[in-house]
C-alpha cells in the first residue's frame, strides 16, 4: 500500500510540472521591419459629381409642339433634331416675306430709273433741282425698303429653322418635359435638358490649411493652384466599393476664399467613356498631401494605444519587449504612415501584440512585409 501511494504522489507531480514548463515558455509573436518607401501623403475629402456642361432647351419660336424625336434618357448628338413645332405658319410667313421682296425690288428699280432720268434732264435745265432731290429720296426709300425685306426673309428663315429644336451639344438628354400639341412659348417652355457625360467634373471643399499646403507644393512643381489646379492626379472612390477608384487631375480651384465658410472650392476632371459616373454622385478624393519622402509603414494592427499614446512593440536579439513611441499619419497603401518614432530598422510586432507585454520576453518568427498590404 505504501508503495501504490509512493508511485500515485511521483505520477501527480509528473502531471502537475508539465504544464508549469509549458507556461515558462516564451509566448510566439511575429515580427517584421517596417515597411520603408517612397511614398505620397493623400487627403480625403468628400465632394460630388458635376456634368463639365449642362444645358436646357427652350425654343426660340412659339407654336405648337408637332413631334417628339428622341428617346427619353438616350445618348444625342451635336445638331440632332429633337422637337418640331409645327412649321406651316413658318412656312406662310416665309413666302411673305419672299413676296415683300419682289414688290421691294420693283420699287426699287423704278426709284433708279427715275433718279437717273431726273440726274441727266437738270444736265439741260429741264427740271428743277427739287425734283432731282425729291426722287433722290425716293431712291433711298426704296434701297432701305428692298433691305428691309430681303433681312424680313432672313428672319422667316430662321423661324422656320427654329421650328425644328436640335441639340446645342452632344450628351445624355433628359425626359421630354412637354407632349405633342402643347403650346410652346417661345424662350419661356422648358422642353428638356442636356448634360454631358465625358468628360466629368468633380467639386469639393478645402479650408485655408490644405489650400496653403497645396498651393506651396504646387508652387514647388513650378505650377499654379488657380491655373489648371495644379496638375496633381486624384482618385475618387464611390459608395459601391465593387467599382474601383477612378483617377482624374485637378484643373482648377477657385480664386478666393469664401469668407463665410473659410473654404474654398477645388475641381477635378476625370474621363467617363462608360459613363459609371453620373452627375449628383457622391464620392470621396484622394489628393496628394505631400511631396514624395522616404516613408515609414506598419499595419495598423502593430499599433496600441496607451491612454493618449500611440505604441509599438519593438523585439531585440533577446525576444526582449521594448515599447516605443510613435505619431501615426494616414493610410497608404493598406498600412499607417508613421510620421515620428521609426527609422525603418527596428524590428516589431506584428501579430500577437496582446501578448507582447512591455519588459516581457517572447519568441519571435520574423516574416517580410509585402510593400503594399494583402499583396
Amino acid at each position: 500500500m505504501k508503495r501504490f501511494t509512493a508511485s500515485l504522489l511521483a505520477l501527480g507531480m509528473i502531471v502537475i510540472s508539465i504544464p508549469a514548463t509549458a507556461q515558462q515558455e516564451p509566448p510566439p509573436v511575429t515580427v517584421a521591419n517596417p515597411v520603408v518607401k517612397t511614398i505620397v501623403e493623400d487627403d480625403e475629402f468628400v465632394g460630388r459629381f458635376e456634368a463639365r456642361a449642362e444645358v436646357v432647351v427652350r425654343s426660340r419660336v412659339s407654336g405648337y409642339l408637332e413631334t417628339v424625336q428622341f428617346d427619353d434618357g438616350s445618348l444625342v448628338d451635336e445638331g440632332q433634331i429633337l422637337f418640331t413645332i409645327d412649321p406651316r405658319q413658318f412656312n406662310t410667313a416665309l413666302r411673305q416675306a419672299q413676296a415683300q421682296i419682289d414688290v421691294a425690288e420693283a420699287t426699287y428699280d423704278f426709284a433708279s430709273e427715275q433718279l437717273e432720268r431726273a440726274q441727266s434732264l437738270i444736265q439741260n435745265g429741264n427740271i428743277p433741282q427739287s425734283t432731282v432731290d425729291e426722287r433722290r429720296e425716293a431712291y433711298l426709300a426704296a434701297q432701305g425698303g428692298l433691305e428691309q425685306a430681303r433681312a424680313a426673309v432672313e428672319l422667316a428663315e430662321l423661324d422656320l429653322e427654329y421650328s425644328q429644336i436640335r441639340a446645342p451639344m452632344a450628351g445624355r438628354i433628359d425626359r421630354s418635359q412637354i407632349d405633342p400639341g402643347n403650346l410652346v412659348t417661345a424662350n419661356e417652355s422648358v422642353m428638356t435638358s442636356i448634360v454631358s457625360s465625358d468628360p466629368i467634373h468633380f467639386y469639393f471643399d478645402i479650408d485655408e490649411r490644405y489650400f496653403l499646403a497645396y498651393a506651396r507644393d504646387a508652387r514647388a512643381r513650378g505650377v499654379s493652384l488657380q491655373e489648371g489646379g495644379g496638375g496633381l492626379e486624384v482618385k475618387v472612390t464611390l459608395s459601391d466599393n465593387s467599382i474601383p477608384p477612378q483617377t482624374g487631375v485637378l484643373d482648377f480651384s477657385e480664386n478666393r476664399i469664401d469668407q463665410n465658410t473659410g473654404t474654398m472650392r477645388i475641381r477635378a476632371v476625370l474621363d467617363n467613356p462608360d459613363e459609371v459616373l453620373t452627375p449628383g454622385l457622391f464620392g470621396r478624393v484622394n489628393v496628394p498631401g505631400s511631396l514624395p519622402y522616404e516613408g515609414i509603414l506598419v499595419p495598423d494592427e502593430a499599433i496600441v494605444a496607451d491612454q493618449n499614446r500611440r505604441l509599438v512593440m519593438s523585439v531585440d536579439g533577446e525576444g526582449n519587449v521594448v515599447p516605443l513611441e510613435v505619431r501615426p499619419g494616414p493610410r497608404i497603401d493598406g498600412y499607417r504612415v508613421i510620421r515620428d518614432g521609426l527609422d525603418g530598422s527596428e524590428v516589431i510586432v506584428v501579430e500577437g501584440v496582446v501578448r507582447a507585454r512591455p519588459g516581457s520576453v517572447v519568441t519571435p518568427e520574423k516574416i517580410d512585409l509585402p510593400l503594399i498590404a494583402g499583396n
